[in-house]
Parts: C-alpha cells; structure tokens; sequence
C-alpha cells in the first residue's frame, strides 16, 4: 500500500540502506512521523528512522523489514515551522516540530521526479525540538548541494554498507575520506589527464576528498565489471583466470565504505547504526575465514575500510553487543580464556572438532601430539585461534593437555578407552590399540 505513494528503496541484511552510486548520509533522526493533508489515503508513515542523504530522504520503519524515499530532486520548496511556530510560545513548547516539503507527483499521487502535480509532506520530529534547526541546515543543504546531478551513474547500488560519495555544486556536501591509497582514476583514454588530477587533488583537503570519492566510485565500477565478466565467462576461464578475478574482487571490496556511520550524522543512533553497518562489513571476512574472525582482526580491516572516520575499541565493543537486539547473522562470541571473535551464526564448533580428531589420529601425532601452530596449518587460521579451539576439544573430552617448557601439547584421549577393572588390557582395535601400534612402530 505504502509503494503506491512512495518509491521503495532497498535494505541490506541488517536493516541498512542500499545507497545508490554517489550517495552519503548525511544526518540520522529517530521517531520521525509522515503525513500528507493533502491525500486523505496517503499511508500511516509512524514513528520510523529518517535518513538525510545526498540523493533521498529515507524513511525507515522500526521493524526495519522495507523502506521508502522521496527523491530530492523530486522536492520544489523546504518550509520549516519554526518561524510559524513562535506565533503560540505555549503550543511550542508541547508541539513536535514539523517540516513541509513540496514534492512533485504523478496525477495520482505518487511522488516522482518530474511529476506534473505537487504536493505537500509534512514531516513529524517528535520530541525532537533541540535538533529541529540542525536538522532543517542539513536537509537544506543536501537538497541545494545537487549532489544527484553530478553523479553520472546514480541508479546502479554499490553493494553492502553504502555507496560512495556524492558530487559537488555549489553548496556541496563535504565528503568523508575513505581508505584508498591509491586507485586508477580513469581508464585508458583518460591517462593523459592523470598529473593534473594529482595536483589538482592535493591543493587543499576538500579537493583531496573529491578525487578519493572519485577513486572508490571507479574501484566499485571495476568490481562490478569483474563480477559480470566472471558470471558470463565462468565456463571458458580456466581456475588462473577465475582466482585472479576473486582476488582482484576481495582487493576492490576492501578499498573502504564510501559513507561510514559517524556521530555527526547518526546523533544518538551512532551506536545502532554502527551496529548494522558493521554487521553487514563482517560478512565477506567471515566467510573467507570459514566462519570465524578474532575481534582484533575486524577492528584494524573496519578502520583501515573507514578511512580517517576510524572507531575506538569501545565503540567495536558496544556495536557487537547491539547484535543480540537485531535479527543478523553474526555474533560476538568470547571463549573462557577471554579471546573475543565474531562468527557467523550457522558456525558449528563440531565440524572443527572433527577435522582436529583426524589431525590427532594420525600416526606422527599419536606419538608426539599436536602444537597450535600444527592445528593452524591444518584449519587455515591463526595460532591464537587454533590454541581456542584445541582448548575447546579438550573440555568436550576429546583431548588431553601436556604443559612443558617447549609450549603446550595435546594428545588423544585415551583415558575414554581404558577399562578401569583391568587396566592392562589393551583392545585389537579402537583407538588405545592405534597409539598402542604408533608407539611400537616408532622404538
């Protein structure tokens, strides 16, 4: 019903917006209400997060299952209510303050660029007269900064955790920089124009931030263009060919977040949204890793991915326990000796213990036992990661611990196989009789 009126805009997997290639977020407001007088069957639009880009304005509900956007482009006049307002100090004090946007719109009502009709949408702050003025600066910024007419190819998304950043005008939004430390700007045809944009880019810190921006949106053009080459190619390439394009993806991937969640913007959302964002940022280093990232990992790829917006520990910590509050499919979890990593939520402990229980059946580990750094190289991950989960195998039961001056070593646990009424029985078979035939073979 809502669709009727408004175009839908598109939500990642933790309930953050998909923006479109040259769009940033520019401010963040809560409980934010929709109202149009004008069209008696225009939705209930209640109490959702309003977000203040350079292209739209998002509207998006708490339960953060669709969205809706209203185009700037598609705005005529911003009125704010703060100068009717002081008409009645009393009613001010108690009234939410609303500001009006007159929109163009189909003949039926459906807001659009370029509609033949206008109409008027009032937006409800609730509770939110402090930030009401601040607000009303940022959205008329945004509309006048016309960021959606510089950006040439504003239709297409740039995947998870935003789009990149928006064009100039003449009251353009200041962008953020991201982590690129050097990308091709242009391609072929444009190379002889490659040392003016270098002067041109470090003549002063806004200049330096435009050609970064330009440097992320040419970086996710080329990953796009891999991804569609891949798809349409996967039967010809050779596995080379294909391992190269994935690395030159995962390379593109981790240039940085065009539009990173900051305080300034996000206010009193900081925490939530980080929350989402970073939700949405740990899926790619998860899955490579197999399920299972160390906490100390993400923090140094989410920073290096944010650019100069970098994020402090705590703030790592805060949005990683905002996890239990939405529906995503990652976790923080903390093993007993205090390491912290973030897995996926389809993660199983028993197909790792499975791999260690071959590892240590071998003949070699039956008589001398495994080190961390053996279980590393067999589970391809760190040996901090790969102590954890040996740690984890021996409170299941599955391995015994040997302490000496080299390190820790750990065993098979024979212990389950004895018979306690004749200790001196060794079975023909199982895995007593196993270490039992590994120990002769060795003298």
């Amino acid at each position: 019903m809502a669709g009727k009126w408004l175009p839908a805009a598109e939500l990642t997997g933790s309930g953050r917006p998909v923006l479109h290639t040259g769009e940033v977020e520019c401010s963040l407001l809560s409980s934010v209400d929709l109202e149009c007088e004008e069209n008696p069957n225009f939705p209930l639009f209640k109490s959702g997060l309003l977000i203040v880009t350079t292209h739209r304005l998002l509207w998006i509900p708490a339960s953060s299952t669709a969205a809706f956007a209203i185009p700037l482009a598609a705005v005529s006049h911003i009125f704010s209510s703060s100068s009717s307002a002081k008409k009645s100090m009393i009613k001010t004090m108690f009234a939410s303050p609303r500001v009006r946007i007159q929109v163009s719109a189909t003949p039926e009502g459906r807001v659009e660029e370029g509609g033949s009709r206008s109409v008027v949408i009032t937006l409800v702050l609730r509770g939110k007269s402090d930030q009401s003025d601040s607000f009303s600066g940022k959205l008329w910024e945004a509309w006048r900064g016309r960021a959606w007419e510089s950006a040439g190819d504003s239709g297409s998304s740039s995947g998870v955790g935003g789009g990149v950043g928006g064009g100039g005008g003449v009251m353009s939004v200041r962008m953020p920089v991201v982590g690129v430390s050097g990308i091709l700007r242009k391609e072929q045809e444009m190379w002889e124009s490659t040392d003016k944009s270098l002067q041109d880019a470090f003549q002063d810190l806004n200049a330096l931030m435009s050609k970064a921006k330009e440097m992320v949106m040419l970086a996710e053009k080329m990953r796009l263009k891999l991804l569609s080459g891949s798809n349409n190619q996967a039967s010809a390439a050779n596995d080379e060919e294909m391992g190269s394009k994935e690395e030159m993806q995962d390379w593109l991937l981790s240039v940085g977040i065009a539009s990173p969640v900051t305080k300034e913007s996000a206010g009193a959302l900081y925490h939530q949204q980080l929350s989402r964002q970073l939700a949405d940022f740990v899926k790619v280093p998860i899955e490579r890793a197999g399920g299972m990232v160390n906490l100390i990992d993400i923090y140094c790829l989410f920073n290096r991915a944010r650019g100069t917006e970098l994020i402090s520990p705590e703030d790592l910590l805060q949005a990683c326990s905002l996890w239990e509050k939405f529906d995503v499919p990652v976790m923080l979890r903390k093993f007993d000796s205090g390491v912290m990593v973030i897995q996926s939520k389809s993660y199983r402990d028993e197909e790792v213990l499975l791999r260690i229980k071959s590892l240590v059946l071998k003949p070699d580990a039956l008589r001398t036992g495994i080190s961390a750094s053996d279980a590393a190289i067999t589970l391809g991950i760190a040996p901090a990661m790969a102590k954890e989960h040996l740690l984890t195998a021996e409170t299941k039961g599955l391995l015994c611990r040997d302490v000496s001056p080299d390190g820790f070593r750990f065993y098979v646990n024979l212990f389950q196989e004895i018979v306690l009424d004749d200790l001196f029985l060794v079975k023909d078979h199982g895995t007593y009789s196993a270490w039992v035939s590994a120990a002769v073979a060795s003298r």
